[in-house]
């Protein structure tokens, strides 16, 4: 362990004990803690919150779409074969070599090149016009909804996922570790909850002396919260030093853009890919909230994109194709775009977008939902939801994860009983 891991340590377990009991611990660094049920099979769940609105529009352009280049106008992407001829670049983000067919319909933002052979190798699954059942365009109420899986704002202040998590727990012993990772920092809304979960975030704060932390942990060690505490965070990041090096993960910078994702998703991966590490990780990219020069081929949107994918091949990469084969990863978005440009080249808050599902364990390389095509706006200006992200979500959680209908419909999603899961996602 280096002396960068040091404060961190300590100031989480502080964070910990004043955090109990409501979110016990849930701010603790490193791989410890409670005991879980093992997942189904020892599965692998990752969802990835892109905050910001993604259009989902660029990303999985419906180029069959008969209004789809008068409705988008200037943002429209061209096809593959207009691109091809007009000899684009070929760096990520540049627009090399044009859009990728997906169907008849639909194709994948150039950008996305490096997850595309995911589609073709059956482990990708593409659902449009997706949204989380509610109605707003505020990020803040936005994000909270999606995160805490509900239609609207209630008192109840836990996620989807760490509710999730309680499910699996209850299905017996997985030994002392926990099984829930927040990666990036501070543990997100979707995380938080009852079950105590682990972070982990690159190095980077200010370092404390090495001889602290050993001080810190006998001065406490009959402390019945802040002893436990310490000593759970020193052995959890023994494992994480282990697995990631004590040098290893630093960001091309701080934030959640896309040059920051990939060492995110690439240690989410090895952490994940550990026998005594986590099972259920959660991850955040920033920078889709494009009101301003969105750009088509290239631009602020094709680099977010084009960061987006290389972090989902290096998370896939980390894993390892025996645990990959195990493994489903979810992006979901608080909301869609507006499907014209604004007056500054960009897009405004929206209503549908789209869901992203990676896996090996997925029945993939299809599209799944339903399409309401571009004829008819939503007040005229906002792609109209086909899909509940959550429908979804039940899927992969039933057949996944093997969590019960009653589960998913009481607990999970609370105000969501009438939406079915959708079925067919997993590769049984």
């Amino acid at each position: 362990m280096t002396a960068t891991t040091t404060r961190r340590i300590f100031l989480a377990a502080l964070a910990a004990s004043a955090a109990m009991p409501a979110v016990p611990f849930d701010r603790m660094l490193g791989l410890g803690g409670a005991a879980f049920a093992a997942a189904p099979g020892d599965r692998r769940f990752v969802v990835v919150l892109l905050r910001g609105a993604m259009d989902g529009l660029a990303a999985v352009p419906p180029l069959g779409d008969a209004r789809y280049a008068e409705r988008r106008g200037a943002l429209a992407l061209p096809p593959a074969s207009a691109v091809t001829a007009a000899g684009a670049g070929t760096q990520p983000g540049d627009g090399g070599g044009g859009c990728l067919p997906l169907d008849e319909l639909f194709a994948l933002h150039p950008a996305l090149q490096p997850i595309h052979a995911y589609w073709t190798r059956g482990e990708m699954i593409v659902v449009p016009a997706a949204g989380n059942g509610y109605r707003t365009r505020s990020h803040f109420d936005a994000q909270d909804l999606m995160e805490s899986g509900l239609a609207r704002k209630t008192a109840q202040s836990d996620g989807w996922l760490n509710r999730a998590l309680a499910a699996v727990q209850r299905g017996g012993g997985s030994g002392d570790r926990r099984l829930g990772l927040a990666v990036g920092g501070a543990v997100p809304l979707i995380l938080r909850g009852a079950v105590p979960v682990s972070s982990w975030e690159p190095p980077g704060m200010k370092p404390a002396a090495p001889e602290f932390m050993a001080t810190l942990a006998s001065l406490y060690k009959a402390d019945p919260v802040l002893g436990p505490a310490l000593a759970e965070g020193l052995r959890a990041q023994s494992l994480s030093a282990e697995v990631l090096g004590d040098e290893n993960m630093r960001p091309g910078g701080r934030g959640f853009g896309p040059n920051s994702f990939r060492p995110l998703a690439e240690a989410a991966g090895r952490l994940l890919a550990a026998p005594d590490g986590p099972r259920i990780a959660a991850l955040e990219m920033g920078g889709w909230d494009t009101h301003v020069n969105q750009g088509t081929l290239n631009g602020r949107l094709a680099q977010n994109l084009a960061g987006l994918a290389d972090g989902l091949d290096a998370l896939a990469r980390s894993l390892g194709p025996a645990v990959w084969r195990e493994t489903v990863v979810v992006c979901v978005t608080e909301f869609g775009r507006t499907v014209a440009a604004n007056g500054n080249g960009g897009t405004d808050h929206g209503t549908a977008s789209v869901a992203l599902l990676l896996g090996g364990a997925l029945k993939g390389g299809r599209i799944a939902g339903g399409w309401p095509g571009l004829e008819q706006l939503e007040e005229n200006r906002d792609l109209s939801v086909a899909t509940d992200t959550r429908a979804v979500l039940k899927g992969v959680l039933r057949d996944h994860l093997g969590l019960d209908a009653a589960t998913l419909d009481r607990r999970v999603f609370p105000d969501a009983s009438a939406l079915r899961p959708v079925g067919g996602l997993i590769r049984i």
